[in-house]
């Protein structure tokens, strides 16, 4: 299958994954919602090598660790956000990953000492933070703020673990190597937080819903870490957004959720800034070879 249908069909499984989790999250909590998603995906990681007679063992060790616990904090906060907002709202918020990027950008520039700083990329920041102040004004009302911040802080470390992934793709390891080591963060971190909130009462629809998550959400990451590891990183970027689109259509259909011109405004805002960080980050590989993009 091609880069680009791959990132399609990643972004329904991502966006189908959503609704399982908030289905799931009347039932579990986030970190328990975690644990299943990341033992669901080590055991079919452990299949596919197998399968492939491929080996699991790594010569980094504290790479795949750095990379776990950014993307494993990230994905924690997803969940509560899918579980507390409208399901769109929550996906929006964790898509700003490339704007976060973009400021991360900045802020070494800053920290180097730099001379001059890239104006388009602090337009692409506020350009991406304008647009989250749209979709989470008309949407969330003064209970769900927090919520919201925790969407937002979910893109935030997303953004981190992309630039962990560039660096692991950098020392040779495999998409397969990955996503194992990533699902196994998530068990461990899930298994912590069942220390405080305990494990709850399974249901057969409570068990679909859990097996759902890890399978969508496991299959979902390998398209995607193939796709920005083939294709075109603009492109895969570009057609990742469809993932917000299947979300609004989801969340309507399914939820009821009311999504107002002001929230379909900041959605566009947002789309908008993070193809701009993208192509800004594409042309700066460009320019220097031996920089990878931050989602391969």
């Amino acid at each position: 299958m091609s880069a680009p249908w791959l990132i399609v069909c990643a972004s329904f499984l991502f966006a189908t994954m959503g609704v399982c989790v908030k289905l799931a999250s009347a039932h579990y909590a986030a970190g328990e919602i975690v644990f299943y998603r990341g033992l669901t995906g080590a055991l079919l990681m452990v299949a596919f090598t197998r399968w492939r007679r491929t080996s699991l063992k790594t010569r980094v060790p504290a790479m795949h660790f750095w990379r776990s616990a950014t993307g494993v904090v990230s994905l924690c906060l997803w969940f509560y956000a899918l579980g507390n907002l409208p399901l769109a709202t929550a996906m929006t918020l964790n898509y700003m990953s490339s704007v976060w990027m973009a400021l991360f950008l900045i802020g070494g520039a800053i920290g180097a000492g730099a001379a001059r700083i890239d104006g388009r990329a602090v337009a692409a920041v506020l350009l991406g933070f304008a647009g989250v102040a749209l979709v989470l004004r008309p949407t969330i009302d003064q209970q769900q703020l927090w919520h919201g911040v925790m969407g937002l802080m979910s893109g935030m470390f997303a953004a981190t673990a992309y630039l962990q992934v560039t660096v692991l793709g950098r020392a040779g390891e495999p998409d397969e190597r990955i996503v194992f080591y990533f699902s196994l963060g998530s068990v461990a971190a899930g298994a912590l937080t069942l220390l405080w909130s305990g494990l709850h009462a399974h249901t057969p629809a409570g068990l679909a819903q859990l097996l759902a998550v890890g399978v969508l959400a496991t299959v979902a990451q390998w398209m995607m870490t193939r796709a920005y590891s083939t294709g075109r990183t603009l492109v895969n970027a570009s057609l990742q957004y469809l993932g917000i689109a299947f979300s609004f259509a989801y969340g309507v259909l399914l939820f009821d959720d009311r999504v107002t011109w002001l929230a379909l405004l900041g959605m566009v805002l947002i789309v908008g800034a993070g193809l701009f960080a993208t192509l800004l980050r594409s042309r700066s590989v460009a320019h220097d070879p031996g920089r990878a993009p931050a989602e391969s």
